[in-house]
């Protein structure tokens, strides 16, 4: 069985409450596993397991979370060498723009390596009925590709 991991962090809950509604998108496709971890919680171990990855991060002064970054900073030399290419895509809660962060995030997954596999769902403010729609479409869409082998 696939497996599918959403990485999150947020402090205001708008990021929490997206990377909740795409978890439940996951959670659709019986046919793969999924799970939600916070940045700072999760590691290398957790990385490892996932065919998949999901993340989920506010935009923080143009860039992602200061969270996401030891995520990311933590598991990085960890993984290098291993021949496993996981699916990626990437859910930005914004104040701006959240180019940056998504800018900043495809630079860092590409040493990994991951394969970007979905444009990226920006959300300018706090998340709408629509956000969180397209959110749970993310993850039932990620879900769905690993478990069907397409990624």
């Amino acid at each position: 069985m696939k497996h599918l991991l959403v990485v999150f962090h947020s402090q205001s809950g708008a990021t929490a409450r997206l990377a909740a509604a795409a978890l439940e998108g996951a959670h659709a496709e019986t046919e793969c596993g999924s799970r939600m971890l916070p940045a700072l919680e999760a590691g290398v171990e957790d990385l490892r397991k996932a065919d998949g990855v999901l993340f989920c991060t506010p935009e923080n002064f143009g860039y992602m979370s200061g969270a996401m970054k030891d995520f990311l900073d933590r598991t990085y030399y960890a993984l290098q060498g291993e021949a496993k290419v996981r699916a990626c895509a990437f859910i930005i809660s914004a104040g701006n723009d959240g180019s940056g962060a998504v800018r900043q995030l495809q630079r860092i997954v590409k040493g990994y390596p991951m394969r970007e596999v979905a444009d990226p769902l920006i959300v300018r403010g706090p998340p709408g009925a629509a956000d969180l729609a397209e959110a749970r479409d993310i993850g039932a869409a990620l879900a769905a590709g690993l478990a069907m082998g397409i990624f």
